[in-house]
């Protein structure tokens, strides 16, 4: 399948608070808060929602096609994705800004506290799908993940128009855009992607109750922490698949991006939704035992050998002919 991933392309400033952000929010002062973190780490690493996506599905031997905006500071990126199997050529080059920068704080907890400049993402809008499927024979598979906002409209309405499967991946950008806006990324996808409290925003922005949400997707696909993940698919039983045991827990910067590049992954080799989850499940956790969102590498068969201790031997014999050409 030919895959396009339009979508973020940032440089990640990952920090380290070694305490508990809970600890220092006072309850009766949380409309008036000012707060410094004093962090003991500072990590400067390729990011951004597209980046990670196209990175984790290059490792696992795929080809996508990364679409967003970027400055002129963007050569090293380019050549570190197109060394791990990205197609590049339809990244557009500002001349005006910088590539986005999102600088994310950690406590020991896990919990995040970050802020995103959009730099030259903001010109993401400017980009059309049509003559970059033209340029490849066509596309099987938009997804349309965070972004500016008036791009994934715009990605998104002319996926409508031209008949182009997308997948609606609105995530972070949920908090800023309203129903009507929700709705115009979600109505109509062949898979749609949130974690669970997305899931809730998602409904409560729209007015849309779940079975409204399947009426409008074909697969709706949860990312539950923890728990793993549940695929939904109007009239079927949900499928639930635990997580991969992670062998250590470095940043989760990136955790949900790796799991789409492994579930779209299984769906770029026909395989089933539990199956694909599986894949999304433990790229996801390898990608949580390192301390940036590219930092873990695929070897097939350590790959399979895992797949296999966390889902059975089925599942790696399933997967192990499309691994043969993993970068």
């Amino acid at each position: 399948m030919r895959i396009a991933v339009t979508g973020s392309i940032a440089i990640d400033h990952l920090m380290s608070f070694p305490g508990k952000f809970s600890e220092q929010l006072i309850a009766d002062q949380l409309q008036s808060v000012s707060l410094s973190f004093l962090v003991d780490r500072l990590e400067i690493r390729r990011g951004g929602v597209a980046g990670n996506i196209t990175y984790g599905m290059g490792s696992l031997g795929l080809r996508p096609v990364l679409v967003g905006a970027v400055g002129d500071d963007f050569d090293d990126y380019r050549s570190w994705l197109e060394r791990h199997g990205v197609d590049t050529t339809a990244v557009r080059i500002s001349t005006l800004h910088h590539t986005a920068r999102f600088l994310c704080t950690t406590d020991q907890d896990l919990n995040q506290i970050a802020s995103f400049y959009t730099g030259a993402m903001q010109e993401a809008r400017e980009i059309e799908l049509g003559p970059i499927a033209s340029r490849l024979g066509g596309l099987d598979l938009v997804l349309v993940s965070p972004n500016d906002p008036d791009a994934m409209l715009r990605h998104t309405d002319e996926c409508r128009e031209r008949g182009l499967p997308f997948v609606s991946d609105p995530s972070q950008q949920m908090a800023r855009m309203d129903g009507p806006a929700i709705k115009r990324l979600v109505d109509g996808a062949a898979y749609l992607f949130t974690n669970a409290y997305e899931s809730s925003l998602i409904e409560q922005k729209t007015g849309w109750s779940a079975d409204d949400i399947l009426d409008r997707v074909g697969t709706r696909i949860t990312t539950l922490g923890s728990k793993g993940a549940r695929v939904d698919r109007k009239g079927e039983p949900s499928v639930q698949v635990p997580c991969a045991p992670e062998r250590t827990k470095g940043d989760p910067t990136g955790v949900g991006d790796a799991f789409r590049a492994g579930y779209l992954a299984g769906v770029s080799w026909r395989l089933s939704a539990e199956r694909s989850a599986q894949i999304g499940n433990l790229v996801a956790a390898m990608a949580l035992e390192t301390m940036e969102p590219q930092g873990y590498a695929i070897e097939r068969d350590a790959f399979l050998e895992r797949l296999s201790g966390a889902y059975g031997r089925e599942a790696a014999d399933e997967v192990a002919p499309h691994l043969s050409t993993a970068h």
